[in-house]
């Protein structure tokens, strides 16, 4: 017989006992006559894809023998088991311990003092709430008690002060003068879960499972470990050592500092351990006055943004130089140090009422008289803050040094991100040296964890096979056919395969210098010898003086004002000249204008360093936006594409742009791109729409409004698809999405994919087109060299054997020749196909696609249509200023206010550039 248990909702009598009955049934009315009910056919099953398996290898290409950043991995005690324990620290009086950092010193007090209780058994503890040994402690619930110094001295240590009166007063600073008071902390460690090793080698023939995915995370967790106890700053699988000779500084008081990404892979060849070059960015270590100086680009103290400083400063560590004790910043002084006045407790003296006496002094007074430390500057300036919001403690900046290893979290500007690109760069076999040292360094061999699952990491680079596809070759003008070299080629004495002609058009001037008369010239020149015709310029318009120091918005109107009362008509294009060469604030609002408002073609430059080189550059970009094409692929021109060419075949690509670091309520941008003209494959157009922020997953691809209305991006394609195509349908889909981790891979095929498909059925019930789905990363750390070499892998390089995953369908291509650094392949992962390639057509295919981009004449890292998705998500969100919406971002990253924020919708473009290339 069932027991009744009462739930905590449940009525009780008075006596708190649940009541002893059930409740009586419902009463049926007299006049109440049953129904038959129908049977319902069983719902359908819904279908849930997952990702195809390998297909085979391919075979085509020139082979070559290739080394990779994997090292072999054996792990010999398969029997084993891991042991899942829950941990829970807290202090004496039951509080939970929060402090990011305080955990792991705690459980290495733990594992020190209660070695025998624990049967000597080495931990994996991930700094949390989960702790892993190779098989059982001795049992299943244990409860310990130690007794630790103040844990604030450690890395990533919250407030020093729980006990500062307002500020620095008399017993802070004795307690200063005492930084090892000793604090109590209860550790309960329980049994949650067994994992058996084993998993991990049914893992590498293919069998993946919930323990598989548990016993790589055990691995990976011991890696972090062994990093955290070296002092390494950790930032998921890398981490970085407190090394000056690792760190770059790229100005605004941010350093880049060198690390290493180290995590355990299952591939065809084994499992193996990835060793890579990792990045991150750090605050400036040292005198915080020196980091605010840099930050905000001023040249003294005085000059410094006190406001925009306590954003900045908030919650970052400090330690002082008079003591050495560390603290977390959690404001600045109201008032100067001078005037900064708080109660100084004094020892001795006492009130009639035996109370001890406060006298009121400043912070500046207390420390110069009281503490005898001489202050040169900080008189006249805020004190750091490192109280709590109702108890303030105050020091003066100058005896504050920013602690090492803390992390910068916004967005970098354009030329810290071009510093860090120069500074961080390796050539190959300068990258491979570095990279058998951080092996040799890391001492895994050692790792106590890693031998008692048997594990053993090889020196040595993993061998593998490539193949180096042949380039496609290339239809320029006038009939001529052209075969790229190393990923090569350039329309010197070329022309364009499809020019367009310039007929009205004019120059827009926004106060650049520069001989604007000549640049026409030259303009027209190159473009004839291109085979582009343009004609003179109806007008040059330069901006009226007065509005230089208007907003962007402002003089862009004016501009526009000034265009209209001027031209007979709207132009079919406007080149405008732009006073900066990045990140222009006229940007944005010009390209709304002219796309949103006016539906004309326009393109920006910055008259800079103007040559026959730039000018071709620009009239690629200008052609392809005006309907031309500078070159198509000789197949796509015959057209013989394997499978494409056959049948009316659609390509999408797809994207999504997130605000960035730190601006977390920003909209995300999803981009669609989709070629049309079928047969070609060289022609796209976009679609783009705000969404949340920080969603990956594209959610208007399929958009009901009505019966009969959508108003998704799919729709908008398949249609333009149709009447640029001669009135034909889709028969094959083929996608090609980017910025999806391999956790997100089904969300792609179950999510978006079935949008797409509703999108379709929406469109005829009938029509039921075949689909592929590749997602390409670019985030990933395996990195291909030529063995014996200096040089970068040809472009072409393929790799689907060995470091490919040992059941999906993947595969590696380094379509473009690296010129500087080491090249990063791209890794391909094909998720879905009902298309039927085989290896060979589908990587030459995707190797194709990194010849077909309009605005260079180099063969590209990722295929074009993912390019272009990327290219209009920017382009379109510049259009809306959204960092107005957020300054709630501090070093640390900001924070989502709770509940939905209505996302504000992009304009749309006109008719007349919507279906064009306007983010080439």
């Amino acid at each position: 017989m069932d027991s009744f248990e009462p739930d905590g909702n449940g009525a009780r009598d008075g006596n708190g006992a649940p009541d002893s009955l059930p409740p009586p049934p419902p009463v049926i009315p007299p006049d109440f006559v049953p129904t038959r009910v129908e049977e319902q056919e069983p719902a359908k099953k819904k279908v849930v894809r997952v990702p195809i398996s390998r297909r085979g290898l391919g075979s085509r290409g020139q082979r070559i023998s290739l080394l990779t950043n994997h090292f072999k991995v054996n792990v010999t005690n398969v029997e084993g088991h891991f042991y899942h324990y829950s941990v829970s620290v807290s202090y004496e009086d039951g509080r939970p311990v929060d402090g990011k950092g305080a955990g792991r010193k705690v459980i290495d007090r733990v594992q020190e003092t209660y070695n025998a209780e624990l049967d000597g058994k080495d931990f994996a503890y991930d700094g949390e709430k989960s702790l892993f040994t190779v098989g059982p402690l001795p049992r299943n619930k244990l409860e310990f008690t130690v007794v630790l110094e103040d844990i604030s001295s450690n890395r990533n240590n919250g407030n020093a002060s729980p006990d500062a009166h307002g500020s620095p007063n008399g017993n802070d600073r004795k307690r200063l003068r005492r930084p090892y008071r000793s604090k109590t902390f209860k550790v309960e460690i329980s049994f949650a879960a067994k994992i058996p090793i084993q998993a991990i080698a049914n893992a590498l023939r293919g069998q993946e499972s919930e323990n598989s995915q548990e016993a790589f995370r055990v691995l990976d967790i011991i890696l972090r470990q062994h990093a955290a106890k070296q002092g390494c700053l950790l930032v998921r699988q890398s981490f970085f050592h407190n090394d000056p000779k690792n760190f770059a500084d790229v100005g605004g008081g941010v350093l880049g500092c060198r690390g290493f990404h180290s995590s355990f892979r299952t591939t065809q060849g084994g499992l193996s351990l990835n060793i890579d070059v990792s990045t991150t960015m750090i605050i400036q270590p040292g005198p915080v006055v020196d980091f605010l100086i840099a930050n905000q680009n001023v040249r003294d103290p005085f000059s410094i943004d006190w406001a925009k400083a306590k954003r900045t400063l908030k919650n970052l560590r400090i330690k002082t130089i008079t003591s050495n004790q560390e603290y977390k910043i959690t404001g600045l002084s109201e008032k100067l140090c001078k005037e900064q006045m708080f109660s100084l407790k004094q020892k001795n003296v006492k009130d009639d009422d035996g109370e001890v006496q406060e006298l009121e002094i400043t912070v500046y007074d207390y420390f110069v008289n009281n503490r005898n430390i001489d202050l040169r500057y900080s008189g006249d300036l805020p004190c750091i803050n490192v109280g709590k919001p109702k108890r303030p403690t105050y020091i003066p900046l100058e005896l504050c040094e920013l602690v090492s290893l803390q992390r910068y979290t916004k967005a970098l500007t354009n030329l810290q991100r071009a510093s860090l690109v120069e500074k961080s760069r390796q050539k190959p076999q300068e990258r491979m040296s570095v990279l058998s040292n951080a092996l040799k360094l890391s001492k895994y061999d050692n790792e106590p964890m890693l031998r008692s699952c048997g594990i053993s990491i090889s020196t040595n680079f993993a061998q593998v096979e490539g193949r180096v596809l042949p380039a496609p070759r290339l239809k320029f003008g006038n009939g001529e056919d052209f075969s790229p070299r190393n990923g090569r080629w350039n329309f010197n004495n070329k022309k364009l395969v499809q020019p367009t002609k310039i007929e009205r058009w004019a120059v827009v001037n926004f106060s650049a210098r520069c001989d604007i008369r000549s640049l026409v010239r030259d303009l027209i020149k190159c473009g004839e010898m291109k085979g582009i015709l343009i004609d003179q310029p109806f007008d040059v318009f330069e901006e009226s003086p007065q509005f230089r120091r208007s907003s962007p918005v402002v003089r862009v109107e004016k501009m526009f004002d000034e265009i209209q009362s001027k031209l007979p008509g709207a132009p079919q294009f406007l080149l405008c000249l732009l006073p900066e060469r990045k990140n222009s604030d006229l940007y944005g609002p010009w390209k709304r204008k002219n796309l949103a408002d006016f539906g004309i073609v326009t393109q920006c430059m910055a008259p800079m360093r103007v040559n026959d080189q730039y000018l071709t550059n620009i009239l690629l970009k200008i052609n392809a936006k005006l309907g031309g094409l500078n070159s198509l692929l000789a197949v796509e021109h015959s057209p013989s594409i394997p499978i494409v060419s056959k049948v009316p075949t659609i390509i999408l690509g797809m994207d999504v742009s997130h605000g960035s670091p730190g601006h977390s309520d920003i909209p995300s941008i999803a981009a669609v791109v989709s070629s049309r003209h079928w047969p070609l494959i060289s022609r796209y157009r976009a679609a783009v729409r705000t969404q949340s922020p920080k969603v990956e997953m594209i959610d208007s691809l399929f958009k009901k409004v009505s019966d009969t209305e959508d108003e998704g991006i799919v729709r908008e394609l398949l249609l333009d698809f149709y009447t640029s195509s001669g009135k034909r349908k889709p028969e094959q889909i083929i996608i090609f999405r980017d910025g999806v981790s391999e956790s997100q891979f089904n969300q792609v095929l179950n999510v978006e994919l079935n949008q797409i498909i509703e999108a379709c059925k929406f469109l005829d019930e009938k029509w039921s087109p075949k689909f592929a789905v590749i997602v390409a990363q670019k985030n990933h750390h395996t990195k291909f060299f030529q063995s014996g070499s200096p040089d970068n892998v040809p472009p072409g390089t393929v790799v689907d054997n060995k470091v490919c995953h040992p059941r999906n369908y993947d595969f590696y291509l380094c379509a473009h020749a690296g010129m500087i650094g080491t090249s990063r392949p791209t890794h391909y992962h094909v998720l879905f196909d009902e298309i039927g390639f085989s290896s060979d057509e589908l990587q030459e295919l995707v190797h194709s696609l990194s010849y077909v981009y309009q605005r260079s004449t180099t063969a590209i890292s990722v295929v074009a249509p993912i390019c272009y998705a990327h290219l209009a998500a920017s382009q379109v969100g510049s259009f809306m200023k959204f960092d107005d919406l957020s300054e709630t971002s501090s070093s640390q990253g900001g924070m989502t206010s709770a509940g939905p924020v209505p996302v504000p919708q992009l304009p749309r473009l006109q008719e007349k550039v919507c279906n064009s290339m306007f983010f080439c």
